[in-house]
């Protein structure tokens, strides 16, 4: 699979009067282009757009104005050439982990022995050996999200998608699937659009990260990464990791306080 360049150019999106609430204007016109093999974390108070930018990528949305395209092919719906995973837990209930793993496989056609070969190496890449016929009710918070990333992973994906996948697990395991999506990432090398909360963990991740404004959204700075790769934790400790978490925090500082200011008024 040919690796292919992501734009976004000129993307709003309003969502519609309900009732006596009127139109929601959550993005303004957003122009981004990713590199292949690029990990881009897109940083921002709640409520800015974040979430909303990352479904309209991924196809579950339209954009009110603008366009989205891989290499000039607009994206018009969900595609195998994207991948998602979520916040919140999504796997199927009544499906085993390899099943999970194995769901974009099968819904391709792919041969069940191909199915379960390729489910094999990424149940054992994201440290789920000896589970493959558990439920995910039998699954810790930080063992789902392996395993939604090892069926995001699974179809070979263009670009994946995370949209604060790690944002309801507890600070150790959270550090853990950081350092496993970026060894991951440092082998393979995926285009990798990541939406997050947390400074700490966009500097840990991304080359590079953008930062927006409280809703409506836009993108307000861009700030490159150039801590070296391959990258350990202990790089959290080091000068120049400070120095960039303390500009990103100069940067959305403001952009918090607005968006506060406008969810109290």
């Amino acid at each position: 699979m040919s690796a292919k360049t992501l734009r976004i150019a000129g993307v709003t999106r309003t969502f519609p009067a309900r009732g006596r609430t009127p139109p929601t204007l959550a993005l303004q016109p957003t122009d981004i282009a990713v590199a292949p093999g690029e990990f881009v974390a897109i940083l921002g108070p709640s409520g800015c757009g974040k979430s909303t930018l990352l479904r309209i990528v991924a196809g579950l949305d339209a954009p009110s104005a603008g366009s989205v395209s891989l290499d000039g092919r607009p994206i018009a719906g969900p595609g195998p050439d994207r991948g998602m995973v979520f916040q919140s837990y999504t796997l199927f209930p009544w499906l085993t982990v390899e099943r999970n793993i194995r769901y974009g496989l099968e819904e391709r056609g792919l041969p069940e022995a191909e199915q379960r070969a390729i489910a094999a190496r990424f149940i054992e890449r994201v440290g789920l050996r000896g589970f493959e016929q558990h439920w995910p009710r039998q699954l810790s918070g930080g063992m789902q999200q392996r395993c939604a990333l090892a069926r995001a992973l699974a179809n070979d994906p263009e670009i994946l998608l995370l949209d604060e996948p790690f944002g309801a697990l507890d600070h150790q395991t959270r550090e853990l699937m950081q350092e496993l999506l970026l060894e991951i990432w440092q082998q393979d090398r995926k285009t990798v659009l990541f939406v997050t909360h947390d400074i700490d963990e966009a500097v840990f991740l991304a080359n590079r990260v953008l930062v927006m404004s409280a809703r409506p959204g836009r993108i307000k700075a861009e700030v490159p990464v150039p801590l070296p790769y391959p990258r350990e934790w202990t790089v959290k400790t080091t000068p120049d990791f400070a120095a960039l978490k303390a500009r990103l925090m100069a940067e959305i500082r403001d952009e918090v306080r607005r968006a506060a200011a406008t969810i109290g008024s």
